[in-house]
């Protein structure tokens, strides 16, 4: 779908619910909801926090519901030790390190990430080893520093990763043409969701649900059912 036909599938499920209480809401108030969800879907799919969800790459539906905004960045640089993140950077995936020791040029090596209270530099299994090809790091607000023995450097990460979703809008179709976000961007025109069509409808509902919360609609314990057996199906 595209967003105007989002939007079109968003106003026909909340008419049904209560036509009185949709009729007060604006475009920008249906594109706030429709990228709300849209965030909601991925983090479900991608970064679940409960156990019992499947998470990213554990079946074959997950892995499509968001291949549109994996990420793969090869030779991304380092300085120091410190791998910045890219701009556009949301959820880490895997990576991957190059390194260099004597004669050996430019050898991949696994990145392994680790949590802060490890005290997996002291330990002689699983401190970083150019031997054995793994290199730990740990996430901070730089991004990820690296470790080595100091017998190896560190040239460059392949970084595979979730990237920020897009905003998406029905700008053109609100007063003038456009409207500013809360930050000052002022947006125009549309932009269409980037995810697979598949998961547009699943999308709609979280919004929908989401809408009719705020407005304290009925019915919302049903769409949370409804949301809940499209995770198992």
């Amino acid at each position: 779908m595209n967003i105007k036909e989002m939007h079109y599938e968003l106003k026909k499920k909340l008419n049904k619910v209560d036509s009185q209480q949709y009729k007060n809401l604006l475009v920008p108030e249906i594109d706030v909801a429709l990228n709300e969800a849209q965030e909601l879907f991925v983090k479900m799919v991608a970064q679940p926090r409960l156990k019992s969800y499947l998470g990213f790459e554990k079946s074959q539906r997950n892995i499509d519901d968001i291949r549109t905004i994996v990420v793969e960045e090869l030779g991304w640089g380092v300085t120091n030790n410190i791998v910045t993140l890219p701009s556009d950077y949301w959820h880490y995936i895997k990576g991957s390190v190059h390194c260099t020791k004597a004669q050996c040029i430019d050898v991949p090596c696994r990145l392994f990430i680790r949590r802060h209270e490890e005290d997996f530099e002291n330990s002689p299994f699983d401190k970083s080893s150019f031997e054995w090809r793994h290199v730990n790091g740990l996430f901070n607000e730089n991004g990820i520093k690296l470790f080595t023995d100091n017998t190896f450097t560190i040239n460059s990460v392949d970084l595979v990763y979730i990237r920020k979703l897009s905003y998406i809008h029905n700008a053109e179709d609100f007063g003038t043409g456009g409207y500013r976000l809360l930050s000052g961007i002022l947006l125009s025109g549309t932009e269409n969701c980037e995810l697979p069509d598949h998961t547009h409808r699943e999308i709609i509902d979280i919004a929908a649900l989401l809408l009719m919360g705020e407005l304290q609609i009925p019915g919302v314990d049903q769409k949370v059912l409804k949301l809940n057996l499209n995770k198992l199906n």
